[in-house]
């Protein structure tokens, strides 16, 4: 070969190269769908005083599955975007001594904007007997709050309570809260063998599932229940891992002091009051599987001190058939 048909030959060879190069990521490019707006409400975190950083669009990064995503829309909730369900959510099975911090979540009701409604439900049997439906009636909410029977009922299980609830909410726009008092123990599946140890309950992950479908975030409030089974150390100890994972997963978060009951509820409710005054609703353009269900995401802010919470993953539509 002469030198001149070897250099014609490698030409060649790199033309070849570059363009399956280049082909490549332009035949990606062309088989993904098209990305689908979804909600999410986010939380700025560590906030100290009435003043928090203002957090702007530019200054946010959505990451689905590690992949940097659209942002449509970032506003805070406030005005004509403070609409807020909160929903007072107590476990049947609490020890009756809970009525000391009546005063306390009744402050905590009465204090709420009159662009909150407000909930009040028991959990037992696995459902939730409603006290008060929403109402924007503070004072009328706080009336509903009673003692908790000290009985869990038959089947009595925090985490399938709080499905029951979440699918029996109704359709409405503004953002969707629970606080939870519970010491967290799943009754229903409480009983085993004698000598094995039971794991992390399985209903967590399922309550979880749904609080991220339905964009619901989870605050938990640790206080003891009644009955053999909260004096178990390991069980008790469970519950209080089982509320804990709730909670962070949907983006909330859980307060206890160890396994005992708090000596106030006021400093958890004050920072719950606070991160509800500190959200902000995100739609982003997320990316469509073949099949709808949760994808991972994270919500990032480049401004010094600042952290933006959120649930760990998002309800996605499938993609469109033919795309």
């Amino acid at each position: 070969m002469t030198t001149r048909q070897s250099t014609l030959f490698k030409a060649v060879i790199l033309s070849v190269f570059l363009c399956g190069a280049s082909f490549v990521p332009i035949r990606s490019q062309a088989t993904d769908p098209p990305a689908v707006p979804v909600q999410m409400t986010v939380t700025l975190s560590g906030v100290t005083g009435n003043l928090p950083p203002a957090i702007t669009r530019d200054q946010v990064t959505v990451q689905q599955n590690r992949n940097r995503m659209p942002i449509l829309k970032w506003v805070p909730a406030r005005n004509e975007h403070a609409g807020l369900d909160l929903f007072i959510l107590i476990d049947d099975a609490c020890d009756p001594r809970l009525g000391s911090q009546f005063s306390e979540i009744k402050s905590f009701i009465t204090a709420q904007p009159a662009t909150t409604s407000v909930g009040i439900g028991y959990m037992r049997n696995a459902t939730v007997q409603i006290a008060q439906n929403f109402t924007n009636d503070h004072a009328q909410a706080a009336q509903a709050l009673r003692l908790p029977m000290a009985n869990p009922g038959a089947f009595g299980s925090p985490y399938l309570s709080v499905i029951d609830l979440m699918r029996r909410w109704p359709e409405h726009p503004n953002r969707r809260v629970v606080v939870m008092v519970t010491d967290g123990i799943d009754r229903a599946r409480s009983s085993r063998p004698r000598g094995r140890l039971s794991t992390l309950l399985p209903d967590v992950d399922s309550a979880s599932d749904v609080a991220q479908r339905t964009g619901t975030l989870v605050y938990t409030i640790y206080f003891p229940g009644v009955g053999h089974v909260q004096r178990n150390f390991w069980e008790a100890n469970n519950g209080q891992m089982g509320i804990s994972r709730l909670s962070d997963v949907t983006g909330a978060e859980s307060f206890f002091l160890g396994t005992q009951a708090p000596v106030s509820f006021r400093p958890y409710l004050d920072q719950i009051q606070t991160d509800l005054g500190n959200q902000y609703l995100l739609t982003f353009g997320a990316q469509p599987a073949r099949n709808e269900g949760l994808q991972s995401v994270s919500v990032e802010t480049d401004v010094t001190g600042a952290e933006l919470v959120s649930a760990d993953s998002v309800w996605v539509p499938a993609a469109s058939k033919g795309e």
